[in-house]
């Protein structure tokens, strides 16, 4: 357990089932299916609190940089290899947003955002720096607010990375607990500033998530973590996943799975390490995983696209609604596939390829 480059195939098939999480979530938020109807109740029970699927894709991403860290890596090399990583599929993702809305009408390209033009809308998005500014947060490809976050945490993770490498077990374990506080404070804030909603989305406020996945890493690290087995660990994320909309709503999109995600992903990751029988680790769930980032850039652009081009096919009560979501689903989920293929994985290791060195000249 103590080699931490060790492959961790569980946390890769987790990454699919949040992304169905925030898939459900932007279909009923969407309103893709009739509010009357048997699907629309059983959907909002079981997606209602699908924006928790971030929470879980921020904690995991602390704790996969931390566990695959290169000793003697620069930081100018960790960058390249993370930008390579969610930039090609972000421009991609950008560019057909604007495309869509030129063709389709002003939900995705108005002349002027909150005041903002255009072109600065679209540089904003570009260079991921629009989650800083409230009013820019869901523009263009909504979903891309989060990498903006993830930019932010890749910025600071030098400093992270470095830190927890020299903590003990009792001090991975103090940071870990900061770590909580960090994520409790913007829902503090909210309950007393209703107005900052938009602390939701702020990179900064989202920072507790990534660093208590860095703290959890460093403990599975030094065999230090004594949480439950991933079997107790994943009924202790139900629980907390189906009481989510017992909390105030400032707590809903972080705090109130923060345990949950503190407790299965360091749980998924020592299954992985002894061996243990895992269902996410199949080779169904991960390759799943691996198409989770595409699907997640490309799916509410799809049911965008449906509920503007087709207004008709929505709510269309039970079953036929139900073949609806079935196909935006599909529909999704093969675009994903595209991405990743011919966008994702080529651009990666084009982006990451080892550079030449130049021949020396020979000296006279």
């Amino acid at each position: 357990m103590t080699a931490t480059r060790a492959d961790l195939p569980s946390l890769t098939g987790m990454r699919w089932a949040a992304a169905v999480l925030v898939f459900g979530l932007h279909i009923v938020v969407a309103s893709m299916l009739d509010p009357a109807s048997a699907g629309s109740k059983v959907a909002s029970v079981v997606f209602g609190g699908g924006e928790i699927g971030v929470s879980f894709f921020f904690v995991l991403s602390g704790f996969v940089l931390m566990w695959s860290a290169r000793p003697g890596d620069s930081p100018l090399r960790f960058w390249r290899r993370r930008l390579a990583r969610i930039y090609p599929v972000h421009v991609v993702t950008a560019l057909l947003t604007v495309v869509l809305g030129a063709t389709l009408g002003h939900w995705a390209r108005p002349d002027v955002f909150y005041g903002v033009p255009e072109f600065g809308v679209f540089l904003a998005n570009m260079f991921l720096v629009h989650s800083w500014v409230p009013e820019l947060q869901q523009s263009l490809n909504t979903v891309s607010w989060t990498l903006a976050c993830e930019v932010f945490f890749y910025l600071t993770f030098p400093i992270w990375g470095a830190l927890a490498r020299r903590l003990s077990a009792r001090g991975a374990w103090v940071f870990a607990l900061v770590s909580v506080g960090l994520v409790l404070l913007p829902a503090v804030i909210q309950g007393e500033f209703p107005s900052a909603h938009w602390l939701q989305s702020f990179p900064a406020a989202r920072l507790g998530e990534f660093t208590l996945g860095v703290a959890l890493a460093r403990l599975v690290a030094l065999e230090a973590w004594r949480g439950p087995r991933l079997e107790i660990a994943v009924g202790v994320m139900l629980v907390s996943y189906f009481l989510v909309p017992v909390w105030p709503r400032e707590y809903a999109f972080s705090v109130a799975t923060i345990i949950g995600f503190g407790v299965l992903i360091p749980a998924a990751a020592v299954a992985d390490l002894r061996n243990d029988h895992s269902f996410w680790r199949s080779r169904t769930m991960v390759r799943l995983g691996e198409l989770s980032f595409a699907f997640y850039m490309i799916h509410l652009l799809v049911i965008r696209v449906v509920r503007r081009a087709e207004p008709g096919l929505m709510r269309l009560h039970s079953t036929p609604e139900l073949f609806v979501v079935a196909g935006i689903f599909a529909v999704s989920l093969g675009l994903a596939w595209v991405l990743y293929e011919y966008v994702e994985t080529p651009c990666r290791r084009f982006l990451t390829r080892p550079r030449r060195k130049q021949p020396e000249l020979a000296t006279v």
